[in-house]
């Protein structure tokens, strides 16, 4: 049935209208980004269909390729392109919204990108958000991928990374694609490392994040492991 055969109070677009994008779900929102769906299926069933290719995590949906997203039956290139530049437009509005701000007075926002970043990404990635003297973002940047350890991850190398932005300060973050968030001795060790080669050159560390799936992030700072 198409939504257009709905009661109009059931309706995605005027739900919405109505009592805010909050009281959707997430299929529901999808389904007005689409705005049609195929013979057969209504937007919001073609909505469900795509959530249940990324096994319902918005964060993965975000980061699937034009490809990933063309493969699903009645999305097409059309609609994956349109979906990779509505997600990509939230990253740049976060990443606007780092840049204005002193990040430390905006933790929900930084532990968003990060997740909007690194969720359930299949491997390890290792990045750096470089920061000026008003903690403001000048760049985010991927370091290194792989395995992370104090012999894959060279702190001389971020030391120079750091002087070439000539940054004042940097918030460290990498994933664990396990799940599990939890800091492993390896990770406190690279840490304690990499803040101790920073101070040589007078760049604070303000605090590393694990991103693991939908998790709240965890912070290094808020543990007392920095």
């Amino acid at each position: 049935m198409s939504i257009t055969d709905w009661p109009l109070a059931e309706r995605p677009r005027e739900r919405l209208l109505r009592h805010g994008p909050q009281a959707l779900s997430d299929a529901e929102l999808l389904a007005i980004y689409l705005r049609v769906g195929v013979r057969g299926k209504s937007a919001v069933d073609l909505a469900r269909d795509l959530l249940k290719r990324f096994d319902g995590h918005l964060s993965r949906l975000a980061e699937a390729s034009l490809k990933e997203l063309a493969s699903v039956s009645g999305i097409g290139q059309a609609k994956a392109a349109q979906l990779k530049a509505s997600f990509e437009l939230s990253r740049r509005a976060l990443s606007q919204e780092l840049a204005q701000r002193d990040t430390l007075s905006a933790p929900g926002a930084v532990r968003d990108w990060l997740r909007l970043k690194l969720a359930d990404q299949p491997h390890e990635i290792f990045m750096a958000l470089w920061l000026d003297a008003q903690n403001r973002l000048l760049i985010a940047e991927e370091l290194f991928t792989g395995s992370l350890t104090q012999t894959s991850v060279y702190p001389r190398e971020v030391v120079k990374i750091a002087l070439a932005h000539n940054a004042a300060a940097v918030i460290l973050a990498h994933n664990h694609p396990s799940g599990v968030a939890e800091p492993s001795r390896a990770d406190e060790m690279l840490t304690r490392s990499l803040k101790e080669a920073l101070a040589m050159v007078d760049v604070r560390l303000l605090d590393h994040f694990i991103v693991a799936g939908n998790q709240q992030p965890l912070s290094f700072a808020e543990r007392g492991l920095l």
